[in-house]
C-alpha cells in the first residue's frame, strides 16, 4: 500500500514522503521503457574513435545514454576525440572523410574536459545542448551507513562528503555548484538541514527547528532557499538560513520535496491536501499566495516533483503505475502528464538534466537501489551508478 510514512523522533511526528517496495521485481535494466512508437524519436547513427583507448571507451559509453545516437563502427559520422594538452580535449566531426567542425574543449581534468568535447559534438550534430559534463550529488550505502557523494554525471571523480554515520536524505546543489544542501539525522537523531561546502569538504548547520526540517532548495539565482520546517509546512528563507517564512499554513495535511520554477517565481511541491490523504503535486507563488493543484490527471499518488529548468513548460514526478511506481512528466503545454518510464521495480525520485530531454531517476526493486539517465524521448533507460556502491538514490544533477 503506498502512503505518507511517518516517524516519531523526540517526541515530534516527522513526516516524510516515502513510497513502498511492491514485491519483488526482475533484475533486466538495459533500455527499458518505451514511450514513443519505433522511428518517432531522430537518431543518429555516430562512430566513436580516437588514438586513447579510454577516451574511446568512455565516449561511447556516454553518447549510448543519448537516445538521439546510436554508435556504430560503420556509421558515416565520425565523431574523433584525442588530447590537446594540458586538461584540454580536440573534437572533431567527420562526414564522407571530410572534417566539418573541430574545437578544442578544456575541463577541470582530462576526463571532465572529454564529457564537454561530447557535449559539444552533440550541440552540433543535434543543435541542442548535452548534458555528458554535468555532476551528481548523491545518497550512497558503500559504507553500509547512507551518506552525501558528489560524482561526474558517469561516477568517476567521485568524493564522499560526509560521515555522518546516520541516515541522510536529498541532497541538492546549489547553482555555484560549490554547495550542497541535505538532512541529516546525526546530530540528535532528528532531520535537521545542513550545508556542504564541496572544495573544503565540510559541513555547516544551516536550519534547525523542532520538528520536520527537510526538502532544503536553493532558487535559481542562488539567494532563497524552500524547505519543509516545523510540523511539515512550506517555507522560504535567505540562502544563508534565516528570516524563513510560511507559504502553507495546513496543520492537518503534509508539505514535502519543494522545486523551483525557472524564474523562482513558483514552487511545486507535494502535499496530502486532499479528502483522500493522498499524495498530489501543487504550486504556490515564492512570495506566497492560495496553492492550486498541478492538474496531473494520470495517478492517485503523484509526489517528488522536479521542475524542469530548461523547459519552463514541464515537472517531473513519481506517479503510482500499475503495482508500483514509474516516472511521470507534466506539461503545461499540454495540460496533461504522462508516464515517461517503464522499469521493472520502482522508477522515482527525478531529477532533470540540463538539456531538458534526460532525467536522471533511481531503479529500486526489492533488493537495489541503483541511479539510472532516463531519455524522455526514446524511453531509453541506462544505469549509471556501479554495483559497487551499493544501494544509491536521490541523485541532483547540476552542469558547471
Amino acid at each position: 500500500m503506498t502512503r505518507f510514512r511517518f516517524f516519531s523522533t523526540a517526541g515530534a511526528v516527522i513526516a516524510l514522503l516515502c513510497v513502498t517496495i511492491v514485491g519483488a521485481c526482475a533484475q533486466d535494466y538495459e533500455n527499458i521503457g518505451v514511450i514513443t512508437k519505433p522511428g518517432d524519436a531522430a537518431v543518429t547513427p555516430v562512430r566513436i574513435v580516437s588514438d586513447q583507448p579510454e577516451f574511446e571507451q568512455i565516449a561511447t559509453m556516454a553518447f549510448r545514454t543519448h537516445g538521439a545516437f546510436s554508435v556504430s563502427a560503420s556509421a558515416p559520422t565520425v565523431i574523433r576525440f584525442s588530447a590537446a594538452g594540458g586538461t584540454s580535449v580536440r573534437v572533431a566531426i567527420q562526414r564522407g572523410g571530410q572534417t566539418g567542425f573541430t574545437q578544442d574543449v578544456a575541463g577541470t581534468s582530462l576526463r571532465n574536459a572529454l564529457f564537454r568535447a561530447a557535449d559539444a559534438a552533440v550541440s552540433q550534430i543535434t543543435r541542442k545542448p548535452g548534458f555528458f559534463a554535468g555532476k551528481l550529488a548523491f545518497i550512497s550505502e558503500q559504507t553500509g551507513r547512507s551518506e552525501v557523494y558528489t560524482s561526474d554525471l558517469f561516477f568517476g571523480e567521485t568524493l564522499r562528503m560526509t560521515s555522518d554515520r546516520a541516515q541522510c536524505i536529498t541532497p541538492r546543489w546549489a547553482p555555484d555548484g560549490r554547495r550542497i544542501l541535505y538532512t541529516s539525522y546525526f546530530a540528535n537523531g532528528a532531520p535537521d538541514i545542513y550545508l556542504i561546502d564541496t572544495g573544503a569538504r565540510s559541513r555547516t548547520a544551516f536550519v534547525s527547528v523542532k520538528g520536520t526540517n527537510t526538502g532544503g532548495r536553493f532558487s535559481p539565482d542562488g539567494s532563497r532557499v524552500a524547505a519543509v520546517l516545523g510540523k511539515g509546512d512550506l517555507y522560504v528563507g535567505t540562502a544563508g538560513g534565516r528570516g524563513f517564512a510560511p507559504l502553507t499554513r495546513t496543520p492537518t495535511q503534509i508539505e514535502a520535496t519543494p522545486s523551483w520554477s525557472p524564474d523562482g517565481a513558483r514552487i511545486v511541491y507535494t502535499s496530502d491536501a486532499q479528502a483522500t490523504g493522498k499524495p498530489q503535486l501543487y504550486i504556490v507563488g515564492a512570495g506566497g499566495g492560495t496553492p492550486t493543484r498541478v492538474p496531473t490527471n494520470v495517478s492517485g499518488y503523484c509526489a517528488e516533483p522536479d521542475w524542469s529548468h530548461a523547459d519552463r513548460n514541464l515537472i517531473a514526478f513519481t506517479a503510482a503505475s500499475g503495482r508500483g511506481y514509474q516516472i511521470a512528466v507534466f506539461s503545461f503545454a499540454t495540460g496533461s502528464a504522462k508516464v515517461v518510464s517503464n522499469v521493472a521495480g520502482d522508477g522515482i525520485e527525478p531529477c532533470w538534466t540540463s538539456d531538458g530531454r534526460h532525467l536522471v531517476f533511481t531503479k529500486r526493486t526489492a533488493s537495489s537501489q541503483r541511479i539510472c539517465v532516463l531519455d524522455t524521448q526514446s524511453g531509453r533507460v541506462t544505469e549509471i551508478s556501479p554495483a559497487n556502491y551499493g544501494k544509491c538514490y536521490q541523485a541532483s544533477f547540476i552542469l558547471r
